[in-house]
């Protein structure tokens, strides 16, 4: 079979399973086995591919057809321009978080040396991607699953970065550091709704989806244990789910401690960060 036949074929065989955009996925698994670039398939759309390739090929359009991420397959997700590793034991970095990673960033960069938390880091893609950009930053990254810390070293190290990542049940393993900001992208799907969620999300895991009875749990125990760890006039940044501005705002509304609170939107228009100031 040529490439242009591969393609068709698993594009068909996506499409007809419900796969959303089958037909970018169909050219991204075939570039990822075939380890050649977009323009290649393009121009040699009539090279015959290996039988070895064609095979591997379709065992994972069957594995993408069961609802399986390309990314746990590719192990490659863009976020912020970089090449992230990612697999089952971490939630995929989505663009919307960009929004996010940019704010924090932005804030940063007007603070002299500033310590900065991520919690709930997975990946470590916020984490990693801040300290590309503000390298005079001393960057700690919390997860409580261990095979998401050692996701998230792997990513430090090949992008060249320094964060310190600690395995923590929150803030439960950090003693007496004051820091200038704390970055969380937290588990923030209600707990009734997973199920009703893509089966490609499904897949993602289960903790880092999860936000409780209303989706709301970890804000709650953020808002309220941060305080500590935070400095005078230092920043809680939080992104939200699409319909939980109000809700989150409300949380952060009963403590005293912050103010200058704001919330920016996504590309899609969708309430997606919120940050807020120790008072």
């Amino acid at each position: 079979m040529t490439i242009k036949e591969i393609l068709s074929k698993g594009m068909i065989m996506l499409k007809g399973s419900n796969i959303e955009s089958p037909k970018l996925k169909s050219r991204l698994l075939l570039q990822y086995i075939l380890k050649k670039p977009r323009q290649y398939l393009i121009i040699y759309d009539n090279e015959e591919v290996g039988k070895k390739e064609q095979w591997e090929y379709f065992v994972n359009i069957e594995k993408l057809t069961n609802g399986v991420p390309l990314q746990h397959i590719t192990h490659h997700q863009e976020f912020m321009k970089m090449d992230f590793f990612v697999n089952e034991n971490v939630l995929i970095p989505r663009p919307d978080t960009e929004v996010l990673v940019e704010e924090v960033i932005k804030i940063a960069k007007n603070i002299k040396n500033p310590k900065i938390l991520d919690l709930c880091t997975g990946s470590g893609a916020i984490a990693v991607s801040i300290a590309k950009n503000v390298p005079e930053a001393e960057i700690y990254g919390i997860d409580i699953s261990q095979k998401a810390i050692d996701v998230a070293k792997k990513n430090a190290k090949e992008l060249g970065t320094k964060v310190k990542f600690i395995k923590s049940n929150l803030f439960n393993k950090i003693n007496d550091i004051k820091f200038d900001i704390i970055v969380s992208n937290p588990p923030y799907i209600k707990k009734a709704e997973i199920n009703n969620l893509s089966q490609e999300v499904q897949k993602e895991p289960q903790i880092a989806l999860d936000g409780g009875y209303d989706g709301l749990d970890f804000y709650r125990k953020i808002t309220e244990q941060a305080i500590d760890f935070l400095k005078l006039g230092s920043y809680l940044c939080f992104e939200i789910g699409y319909d939980q501005k109000e809700e989150v705002l409300d949380i952060i509304k009963k403590h005293d401690n912050y103010g200058n609170t704001y919330c920016k939107k996504d590309l899609c228009g969708n309430d997606r960060i919120i940050i807020t100031q120790v008072k």
